[in-house]
């Protein structure tokens, strides 16, 4: 199954980076695209176990979900997921 996500936080091509990277090291996720203008990640997914994973992936990095509580340490882990993706 494919599906896209619009995330909170995603500001540059770092934080694509460092979102690409991180999804691709998930098990059985493929497919991943970053859109940074629309705030958005496409990927394939297997099983919604998969896509809940990738939604608490992005959590963890950052990126909440649309809708999701964007609190100050979202905001912070997202400012060095970007700084992290821009090294790379």
């Amino acid at each position: 199954m494919n599906t896209t996500i619009n995330i909170q936080n995603l500001k540059c091509g770092g934080c694509a980076n460092t979102i690409t990277k991180n999804l691709a090291q998930l098990e059985a996720i493929t497919e991943v695209t970053v859109n940074v203008e629309e705030s958005s990640v496409s990927f394939a997914y297997p099983t919604e176990e998969r896509l809940m994973e990738v939604k608490e992936k992005l959590k963890t990095l950052g990126y909440p979900e649309d809708g999701e509580a964007n609190n100050l340490g979202s905001k912070a882990k997202s400012y060095v997921s970007c700084a992290i993706g821009k090294m790379s």
